[in-house]
């Protein structure tokens, strides 16, 4: 049986929340300290970091960190801003089952040599047979109204995106993203 989404959930995390506020509190710090790992599940807990959906945007502050462990994590997306993280070199989002599609920016890592993925919960994994979701009449959105083209930076809006998805290899593992 074939499983098509036919709606990509959009706003998919309470900025309001205080598990959201010391998440981007833990980003300051680790950018500000210069670690090389980011690991929030240490520094939120269990209890906070479920109840964190995506990264903030600030993750772009994070040039020094080599690795992040999303380890079981209920993140739904991860932001483009992921693609200045020049240091990158593991990303282990493992058992991460909502986690579906990565950002096209996640390409920019070139460092980037090894990943720990849940391919199995990707669309257009072969054995899930879930299929990409038409992106004609719900395109993928991140927070704000204006964002940055994957392949030029050029800012452009919602309305003039041609959004498309694409699977390509980063690190150990083959992924889909949209761009």
């Amino acid at each position: 049986m074939i499983k098509r989404i036919s709606k990509i959930p959009n706003e998919v995390q309470d900025r309001d929340s205080v598990a959201w506020k010391k998440l981007c509190e833990y980003v300051d710090q680790i950018a500000e300290n210069g670690s090389d790992e980011f690991v929030p599940r240490e520094a939120l807990g269990n209890e906070l970091f479920a109840q964190i959906f995506t990264l903030p945007e600030s993750i772009r502050k994070l040039k020094k960190v080599k690795k992040v462990g999303l380890y079981g994590s209920n993140l739904k997306r991860i932001p483009p801003e992921i693609g200045e993280m020049e240091s990158l070199e593991y990303f282990d989002p493992y058992t991460s089952y909502d986690l579906h599609w990565f950002p096209f920016e996640i390409y920019k890592c070139k460092n980037l040599k090894d990943s720990r993925i849940s391919t199995r919960a990707l669309y257009g994994n072969y054995k899930n047979r879930m299929e990409f979701p038409k992106l004609d009449h719900n395109p993928v959105r991140y927070f704000g109204d204006k964002l940055k083209c994957s392949v030029c930076n050029k800012e452009i809006t919602y309305e003039t995106t041609n959004q498309l998805w694409i699977t390509a290899r980063i690190g150990t593992d083959t992924i889909p993203s949209s761009r």
